[in-house]
């Protein structure tokens, strides 16, 4: 990682600050007294737009914003549409955001509610990846991807700089992985500020891109299925730039069933009275997995998200 990243991130922060909210970092009773570790939750899941996409985007468009462009494009399976619609309203700045099909009901009502235009892009991810990715340089727009940028990656290492403002000590962190932006941002941030800390991806055992790639030692494609994590589903890009950031940062890799995952997010909500997203509950299941090894520790959990459709919600608590 960029030896001025911790830097990079610090100006992030102070440049976003009046744009997005502080999230709490909260102890957790139900999860400490069940797993013998001393349980903090970082709470992005109140984040504005229900994410901390938010951040990311927030940080990339201010940037942009000098450059006065005539309008900006991206991709989104649904949160950082949002984020970039939100973005775009904040900064009076025109945005097209390309989604796929399978695009979730909430997100796509949320990246509506903030005035962005939205094109259907194609039936997954990738091919919606690409359709954007053609038709930015086809027009010469510039193109903000969800996790392939330095500069959104740094500010969601925003939440890692607060952290470290708020919490004197971490043992180890679970992160959601489906790009690498989130956990490239937070690890590469902490592991220069907190060398000893332990930096936990964790994946959705149907669609787990980063995992396999650093598991193979390279980017490499791999079948993906339906998983109720649609925020970390998808593969890479050719060349991400975050493949080479986790290799950097993260110590350990884990999988998660669905049936974990729903698990996971049905306990979560019962005890702690929040609406949590798929990925935030891939986190938390990562964690449930690996507890035996951080007995008596000071751990982590980012709450990614809380962008979830009824439909899903449903699923989950029934």
């Amino acid at each position: 990682m960029n030896p001025e990243f911790c830097k990079d991130v610090d100006a992030a922060l102070e440049r976003i600050a009046t744009h997005i909210r502080r999230t709490p970092v909260e102890f957790s009773h139900s999860m400490s007294n069940s797993s013998g570790c001393k349980v903090l939750l970082k709470l992005e899941n109140l984040q504005i737009t229900g994410s901390f996409k938010a951040r990311g985007a927030v940080n990339k468009m201010s940037l942009l914003a000098l450059e006065h462009p005539e309008r900006i494009i991206t991709f989104s399976s649904g949160n950082h549409g949002s984020a970039v619609a939100y973005a775009s309203k904040i900064l009076e700045l025109e945005s097209l955001i390309f989604l796929p099909e399978t695009v979730s009901s909430a997100k796509l009502s949320k990246i509506e509610q903030f005035g962005a235009q939205v094109q259907i892009g194609g039936k997954d991810s990738g091919d919606t990846e690409q359709a954007a990715r053609a038709y930015a340089l086809k027009h010469g727009y510039p193109y903000v991807s969800p996790y392939n940028d330095y500069d959104v990656i740094a500010g969601q290492g925003t939440i890692a700089a607060e952290v470290s403002q708020q919490v004197d000590e971490i043992d180890a962190v679970f992160i959601a992985v489906g790009g690498g932006g989130l956990i490239s941002g937070i690890g590469g941030y902490l592991k220069q500020m907190h060398p000893s800390v332990q930096i936990v991806a964790c994946s959705p055992e149907n669609s787990a891109a980063m995992h396999y790639s650093l598991e193979a030692g390279t980017i490499i494609d791999i079948d993906h299925l339906e998983t109720i994590s649609d925020g970390t589903a998808g593969a890479l890009e050719e060349n991400a730039i975050t493949y080479e950031y986790c290799h950097s940062v993260v110590d350990q890799s884990v999988l998660l069933t669905e049936d974990e995952i729903i698990r996971s997010m049905k306990e979560f909500m019962n005890s702690h009275q929040m609406m949590i997203e798929g990925s935030a509950g891939v986190a938390i299941a990562g964690f449930s997995k690996l507890q035996h090894q951080f007995q008596n520790k000071q751990v982590l959990i980012v709450v990614c998200g809380a962008n979830i459709s009824s439909e899903k919600l449903i699923e989950v608590l029934s």
